[in-house]
């Protein structure tokens, strides 16, 4: 074993040196115009977009429908590479000119499924299954994950992010990097940092504090790069406390580079900035998806000595040290035909294991084999496998909740079936068309149903499914009225349908289809059941009813709180913020980017459950809220010391006391009464979910908390500080019920980390 790691050690040394020698001789070789051009993108084809826009070369693209790539240097061997969106899977055509093959990709649950499974090791089984895709399609670089953190319910791309909470957010991150990575090729994690809102997304200066940037904002991705090492990382549009991040050195140098030890190199997100110049001296290395200007902008600063050769150098180093990496480097002969049939059926287990029970009166789930069921909503019949926008994928299938029924050999009302069929044809011909290719088209109202034919549906059927559907995606947020809230025609659909069937003693079931919190508490009553199936993948509708018939047990725990109201949540008082200026400002092809603003985050750490816990305010769902099938104890509760030093160890033994299989979620919180600073009341900082325990099957999870785990943000001397005192540590079902706690001590205070001030 010695012999092998010191051969491994030769090795990699080896191929370093290799590494570095190759990219100091293209140093040397490569002109001025060369190396500009390896820092800016090749542009966009968009019809529309004028000459001032996007560089001419996008044509050269090896895979159409990606995002962008990086040039190609011919004479020297530098490949271009190719880069692709994916937060969800590959996004790329699926038709190609001139060619009769399909290039379908699977479409995998979405970021606040994935983040509810609380697993680790399943999400990085995702991430292993979307890389196949991305290596076989000739991808070097997929554009995902995305972390950022859900501060708001209606923030139009929640559905990609995975939690209001950064522990979930980066340790989930860190497992799809860590699983897509593991094929040969590359991720970018995005959007660093604070882009939590769609609203003027380019041009909102979000006001902040260092406490919160660094604890909520930043954390999340602080443990995505120290656990996974992504190869790239993506700038976000907006600016913070001033500066756009694109050309904050504090940001993409000071904290990534010099304190996380970054070695990858950061991407704008697309047409992201204003300054070229200022971006790649701030440690913004690749522009995309790049544009004639900014080469222009490089260039005459070359000349001027506004960039110094040094500065350029350091760019071009960071993009072809992880060029070297790349399966067009490496000259990888991709097939176009990835593991399509194996990859549903991990995205069916993923959208199985997420989807959170809310709701189970009287145990209605799972059911027994009906007769025949009703199934109502137009979302019944078109479900939405995920979002619009980048986060979008061209699968070759959805299998509707319709499909799943018929899957399972469940019979269904087929009258019912046909009016829905019917309608839905009807209303979406008289859909306008879009606009532009992301545009987000509104949903089709609400079939009314009269009266008389939910009596009859009533009497002919055992049980009423009610499938609600929610969508979202770049460029708009959501609305509190109608998107956020049930419509009036949605509310009477439910209040007839639990009318009608509970007359006759039958049971009411609502799946909710949705990508963000929704309103659910004034009309959940009504329901008997309610499944939140968020949006599954292309196999959504089989793994709903996976769940719904007992073939699997729900162990989906909510990543984010559902709260009694909208104006509950401490961040909808400023939420998306204010513009500060009359004129509207146009982007790439004339489009609207909306107006310059800003956004203060009043809230500051009090984030989500941080806000309700510490408020004492009741919810509609906690944070860490889910149901099963079974029951689970938890015992022997013990903690390795009651003085902290260096490091604790956490053990718990989770049996399952109940009469059928089934996976626990295990949240660990902490609470710090006697802290000299104000911190929230409880704050989760480890979890686990247990394997599929059998009854009466015992695990025992273990947890090794350190110093930083422990620790808040300190921005009177800007380090990682724990306050001497008393601490609680809690094992909770969810945010707010806890079920046991051991208490330790810090004698002292302790510095754990001195950073440095960003603002």
């Amino acid at each position: 074993m010695k012999t092998k790691t010191i051969y491994l050690t030769f090795l990699f040394s080896t191929i370093m040196t290799y590494s570095q020698n190759n990219i100091k001789k293209w140093l040397q070789e490569m002109t001025h115009e060369e190396k500009v051009n390896l820092v800016v993108g090749m542009g966009m084809n968009i019809s529309g977009i004028d000459n001032t826009g996007p560089t001419v070369g996008q044509t050269m693209d090896k895979v159409p429908g990606a995002a962008g790539t990086t040039f190609e240097i011919k004479r020297l061997g530098i490949p271009n590479t190719v880069l692709a969106d994916g937060p969800a899977g590959l996004r790329i055509l699926s038709n190609r000119p001139n060619d009769t093959k399909t290039y379908f990709a699977t479409a995998f649950p979405v970021g606040t499924l994935l983040a509810s499974t609380w697993n680790t090791d399943l999400v990085e089984k995702v991430g292993k299954a979307m890389g196949n895709e991305v290596k076989e399609y000739g991808v070097d670089i997929l554009l995902a994950p995305a972390l950022n953190i859900q501060r708001n319910a209606l923030g139009g791309r929640n559905f990609e992010y995975y939690s209001e909470d950064p522990v979930i957010s980066g340790n989930i991150a860190a497992a799809m990097v860590n699983g897509i990575q593991s094929n040969g090729v590359g991720t970018s994690i995005k959007h660093y940092a604070a882009n939590n809102q769609e609203t003027n997304r380019n041009l909102v200066n979000v006001k902040i504090s260092e406490r919160a940037l660094r604890e909520i904002y930043l954390k999340g991705f602080e443990i995505a790069v120290k656990k996974s090492n992504p190869w790239t990382v993506m700038s976000s549009y907006n600016k913070i406390n001033g500066s756009y991040t694109s050309q904050s050195f504090n940001l993409l140098t000071t904290v990534l580079r010099d304190e996380w030890k970054y070695k990858g190199y950061v991407m704008t997100d697309w047409f992201g900035g204003n300054n070229a110049i200022e971006q790649l001296k701030a440690g913004n290395d690749l522009l995309m998806p790049g544009t004639e200007n900014q080469k222009k902008e490089i260039l005459e600063g070359i000349k001027n000595k506004t960039i110094t050769e040094l500065d350029l150098n350091k760019n071009v180093e960071k993009i072809l040290t992880i060029l070297l990496q790349t399966p067009s480097y490496k000259k990888y002969k991709y097939s176009n035909n990835p593991k399509l049939i194996e990859n549903a059926k991990i995205s069916r287990q993923a959208a199985t294991e997420g989807m959170v029970l809310l709701q189970n009166n009287k145990e209605t789930l799972p059911i027994k084999k009906p007769n025949q069921v009703a199934v109502f909503g137009n979302n019944a019949y078109d479900l939405i496998s995920g979002g619009t926008g980048s986060g979008d994928v061209n699968e070759a299938y959805t299998i509707s909740l319709i499909d799943g029924f018929k899957n399972a050999n469940i019979k269904l009302d087929s009258d019912l079936i046909k009016k829905y069929e019917s309608y839905k044809l009807e209303e979406k011909a008289k859909l306008p068309a879009k606009k532009f290719f992301f545009e987000l088209s509104p949903p089709i109202p609400e079939m009314e149903i009269d009266v008389k034919l939910i009596e009859k549906n009533a009497k002919e059927n055992d049980i009423a499914f009610i499938s609600i559907g929610r969508n979202a995606g770049e460029f708009q947020d959501r609305k509190e009225k109608y998107d956020y809230e049930l419509t009036p025609k949605e509310l009477e659909l439910i209040s007839k349908i639990s009318t009608e069937f509970h007359k006759e003693n039958k049971k009411v079931i609502v799946i909710l289809n949705i990508g963000g919190v929704i309103e659910i508490a004034s009309w959940k009553d009504k329901a008997d059941a309610i499944l939140l199936a968020w949006q599954g993948g292309q196999e959504m509708g089989n793994a709903v009813i996976d769940l719904i018939t007992g073939k699997e047990n729900p162990s989906g725990r909510l990543a984010v709180t559902f709260p009694l109201h909208y104006q509950d949540d401490i961040s909808s008082k400023n939420f998306p913020g204010k513009n500060t200026s009359n004129e509207e400002v146009k982007g790439f092809g004339g489009m609207s980017l909306g107006h310059n603003s800003e956004v203060q985050y009043d809230e500051d750490i009090y984030v989500g459950y941080r806000f309700f816990t510490s408020q004492k305010m009741k919810t509609c769902y906690d944070f860490g809220f889910g149901l099963s099938y079974t029951q689970f104890d938890y015992s022997n509760f013990k903690i390795n010391k009651k003085v902290f030093k260096n490091e604790l160890e956490v053990m718990v033994d989770v049996t399952n006391i109940g009469k059928i299989t089934g996976k626990e979620v295990v949240q660990l919180y902490l609470s710090s009464p006697e802290s000299k600073t104000k911190r929230p009341k409880v704050e989760l900082i480890a979890f686990s979910k247990t394997k599929t325990l059998q009854p009466n099957e015992k695990q025992t999870i273990k947890f090794i908390l350190n110093a930083k785990d422990l620790a808040y943000f300190n921005d009177k001397n800007f380090s990682w500080t724990i306050d001497s005192g008393k601490y609680q540590l809690k094992l909770g079902k969810s945010s707010t019920r806890f079920i046991e706690e051991n208490n330790f001590i810090v004698k002292k205070n302790i510095q754990v980390e001195k950073v440095n001030k960003l603002y």
